[in-house]
């Protein structure tokens, strides 16, 4: 069985709870405030409970707070999602996903950390 691909909340919400590993929904919530301040703790339990129930999450219910953790490493989702996206807007093509990402606008840092990844490759 494959896990669902995630919503734009839903991925907001894994961004949050991959680097604890393992949180309650208050927890979460807490972490989600700083870049959303006016995110509800209700809005966060009502979108855990649904992941959870897509499969997404996992969840604890051995303690009186229950504990979710994410149903899929963050490298494993991204990869799996970064496949079905070369394959739906980039005709199965790698490359042209990268052209279009370096076309996008990157950094001249980020371009240099590129070009020192290809030139580690190399050797």
């Amino acid at each position: 069985m494959s896990i669902p691909k995630p919503t734009a909340a839903e991925l907001d919400l894994l961004q949050a709870l991959w680097p604890l590993g393992s949180a309650t929904a208050k927890q979460v919530h807490e972490a989600m405030l700083a870049d959303k301040p006016e995110l509800a703790y209700g809005t966060v339990l009502r979108l855990m409970q649904i992941m959870h129930s897509k499969g997404i999450l996992i969840r604890d219910e051995s303690q009186r707070s229950h504990v979710y953790a994410p149903a899929q490493a963050q490298d494993a989702l991204q990869t799996n999602l970064l496949k079905d996206l070369v394959q739906k807007a980039f005709a199965g093509s790698a490359k042209a996903l990268v052209l279009a990402a370096l076309r996008s606008g990157i950094s001249k840092k980020e371009r240099q950390e590129i070009e020192q990844m290809l030139k580690d490759d190399d050797q």
